[in-house]
């Protein structure tokens, strides 16, 4: 489903050049939940953001449900990226003056989805992760779990097949996020969503098919 080969990523400056990835190769199979895992600047939000076509690789190649990526400037990458990735994020970026309904139908809008479809599909996604009864509240009136339920109706009300997520219980206490990663397991064990999470909590990380590990850009095993 998702296959990186000899992927490398540099950052330069005038003064600097960084590696955050070096010869990177990894296939993630259909209905794998992934975890990746290494200290901080080990290159694991980089991974993450150049497996969601989020950002080009310096050197080799991505291949997307047995497409190659040949383009990052191309109008159909940001479709590609809507139609089939969903995206949760340590930080929920939720827009303050949207109800949670309103959050959520987002994706579906440059998709270009009617009104009355864009509705109904929000209000799924929203009961698939506990939440119906919040339709109509603001961010500012939930909790951080219940925001970040949210995010991730946001994130599968188009239906994605792959969902990546960057670190996100990071900013919960313990036992909210072991809701959020139960969630995202069922998501994973019900409707075959692929998952692949970046996280530092081991503990949970246990709890995925396969974990890589990063060290300064490289997998180690």
């Amino acid at each position: 489903m998702i296959r990186l080969e000899n992927v490398e990523k540099v950052y330069r400056t005038d003064r600097i050049e960084t590696i955050a990835l070096s010869n990177v190769s990894l296939d993630v199979a259909e209905g794998e939940f992934v975890s990746i895992m290494g200290p901080s600047g080990s290159g694991k939000s980089t991974l993450l953001h150049v497996m969601g076509l989020l950002d080009a690789p310096t050197k080799g190649s991505v291949t997307l449900n047995g497409r190659k990526v040949e383009s990052y400037f191309d109008a159909a990458l940001a479709k590609v990226r809507n139609a089939e990735l969903g995206f949760v994020f340590q930080t929920f970026h939720l827009v303050p003056d949207l109800s949670v309904l309103d959050n959520v139908e987002v994706p579906l809008l440059y998709r270009g989805t009617g009104g009355k479809e864009r509705r109904k599909r929000a209000e799924a996604a929203l009961e698939r992760v506990g939440l119906s009864a919040r339709t109509r509240h603001y961010p500012s009136q939930l909790s951080g779990g219940q925001q970040q339920r949210v995010a991730i109706a946001r994130a599968i009300v188009g239906a994605p097949r792959i969902l990546l997520a960057d670190e996100p219980t990071g900013n919960l206490d313990s036992a909210t996020g072991d809701d959020v990663l139960d969630l995202l397991k069922d998501l994973n064990t019900r409707e075959r969503c692929t998952v692949v999470m970046v996280t530092h909590d081991e503990r949970q990380a246990a709890k995925t098919h396969r974990t890589v590990r990063l060290f300064d850009g490289r997998p180690v095993s």
